[in-house]
């Protein structure tokens, strides 16, 4: 084995125990099937301009923030931008697991698209942009605390509004805002109130129908809640309630917190979310009937009054069938930017990485002193969501150590969390398996497993089955492989998901030179 110089190629495989393709709603067959999108897109809103649909999420800690999602048809979805590559806090250089974007809604006025949220200790923000593929404009436009889940409405008589929640509350309060959507114009007013029938209300989306004011708002909690609608004639209320979605004799627990649209052709859709541990909150399309100015949603199928989510149901009437299209997950690194589904812990640095547009991306040994290296607390792991309940993915490296415990390789990030890398020792690279728990006191990652490398060449392999379970694997041949480490449980993050990545770390107080390239990483 050759020292320091040494280039060890491996290639890490997520392997599905069903049948290694992505989930895929579009049944090709005029239906689709629920969820639409089997991954942690949280707390999603949805809206509708000329025949394009966009969508929106929270992001929490991770950046680029807010996903902006586009489709044609509902079903069929990409990722075609973030709101914002970083927030404008020196909090978020560092992982602040849990805080960060929460529940953004988007709209369309007056030929531009505007984001709004909250973080839960910085206040309220917004976002503008002509086209919501280029670069928005984000404007800090609140510093406060204890905000979140912010809608706009902009009425039919010239003014506009802003609903929004209380974190740790049941309320929800009104505000009268500017009309460039820049300012608040009010200490805002308390419009909504039922601890009884809606407790810990939140995630308001604000729209005008039929002359009815309407705000759809999840309330009961993120696991086991509904959805209610509430509609008045006055904007300040007060406002009839009634619960439009929830559970029912279905095993869809928690259904709620989305975006509604309407379609030339009449129809009416839902889009929501269930929280699906450990792979977040994933993202359903029910269908909405008008049943006497209420908009129920799913079907009934209990008869007691109240939607019910569907499993299977016809393709939106959009006037046409589009193609099949996921969002992404593979990317072989050939440009030179990595691809949208990507997102670090903490806001980016550009010495974290460098993308040449040649086929890689190196990674370079960020220093990580923190717990001696705990990746809990690395921001410079480069992640995406779980793209569904079985997933294959692949990625061929080569590690250059430099100083001795340099690492790089692979990660399953939640809570809970394991990795499979290449790391440097006295002697030459061994193989390691470790596991930590964000619950422990010190952090420190425990190897499991570790074996010495003779070999230039070594292939890893680690299989996700039916979201929980991962077992991590090794070849020298790329066709033998043998299991390392323990089978493990994956387990979601602070508001998010498990997630699935790479990384490369020096957790040595003196800078290290050491990189690791990933020629690409592919999800069949």
């Amino acid at each position: 084995m050759k020292k320091l110089v040494q280039i060890i190629l491996f290639q890490i495989v997520l392997i599905s125990s069903v049948s290694g393709q992505q989930w895929t709603p579009d049944l090709g067959n005029g239906n689709f099937k629920n969820p639409i999108i089997y991954a942690d897109y949280s707390d999603p809103d949805m809206i509708k301009v000329g025949d394009d649909f966009y969508m929106v999420a929270s992001s929490f800690n991770c950046m680029p923030g807010i996903p902006v999602l586009h489709s044609k048809d509902m079903v069929n979805w990409e990722i075609i931008n973030h709101v914002y590559q970083s927030l404008p806090l020196e909090k978020y250089d560092k992982t602040a697991h849990g805080q960060g974007a929460w529940a953004p809604s988007i709209r369309y006025h007056n030929n531009k698209f505007y984001v709004y949220f909250c973080t839960p200790y910085d206040g309220l923000f917004m976002a503008t942009t002509n086209d919501p593929k280029n670069d928005w404009e984000l404007t800090h436009v609140v510093d406060t605390e204890m905000w979140e889940d912010p809608c706009p409405l902009w009425d039919d008589n010239g003014n506009a509004y802003l609903v929004r929640s209380k974190l740790c509350g049941n309320d929800l309060i009104l505000h009268k805002m500017s009309k460039d959507g820049k300012k608040l114009l009010d200490n805002g007013v308390l419009i909504y109130r039922d601890i009884e029938n809606d407790p810990v209300i939140e995630g308001p989306k604000f729209f005008k129908k039929d002359g009815y004011y309407y705000i759809l708002a999840p309330a009961g909690g993120v696991g086991e809640g509904w959805q209610t609608a509430l509609r008045s004639k006055n904007i300040y209320g007060p406002y009839e309630r009634k619960t439009v979605l929830h559970t029912g004799n279905t095993k869809i627990n928690g259904p709620h917190q989305g975006g509604l649209v309407d379609l030339e052709s009449g129809e009416s859709w839902f889009a929501h979310f269930q929280e699906l541990k450990p792979n977040g909150r994933i993202v359903h399309l029910n269908k909405v009937n008008w049943v006497d100015g209420w908009p129920l949603m799913g079907e009934d199928i209990n008869n007691d009054g109240i939607g019910e989510p569907q499993t299977e149901y016809k393709m939106p009437n959009v006037g046409k069938k589009h193609p099949i299209k996921t969002p992404q997950t593979t990317d072989e690194f050939n440009a030179k930017k990595f691809g949208l589904q990507w997102q670090w812990q903490a806001n980016p640095r550009n010495e974290w990485y460098s993308i040449s547009g040649k086929g890689n991306i190196r990674l370079n040994a960020v220093q990580n002193i923190t717990k001696e290296g705990n990746l809990y607390y690395a921001p410079n792991l480069l992640l995406q969501k779980f793209p569904g309940p079985d997933f294959v993915a692949t990625t061929k490296v080569s590690f250059r150590g430099d100083l001795v415990g340099d690492k790089g390789g692979l990660v399953i990030m939640g809570r809970s969390w394991t990795s499979l890398y290449v790391t440097k020792n006295e002697t030459g690279f061994k193989l390691e398996m470790s596991k930590s728990d964000s619950n422990k006191c010190d952090g420190i990652a425990e190897v499991i497993e570790s074996i010495a490398l003779d070999s230039d060449v070594v292939y890893l392999r680690v299989k996700i089955v039916g979201n929980t379970t991962g077992q991590y694997e090794y070849s020298l041949d790329n066709k033998n492989f043998k299991a390392i480490g323990d089978e493990f449980r994956t387990k979601e993050g602070v508001w998010i998901g498990a997630k699935v990545g790479l990384f490369c770390v020096n957790p040595n107080m003196q800078q290290s030179k050491g990189f690791t390239d990933f020629d690409w990483f592919r999800v069949e």
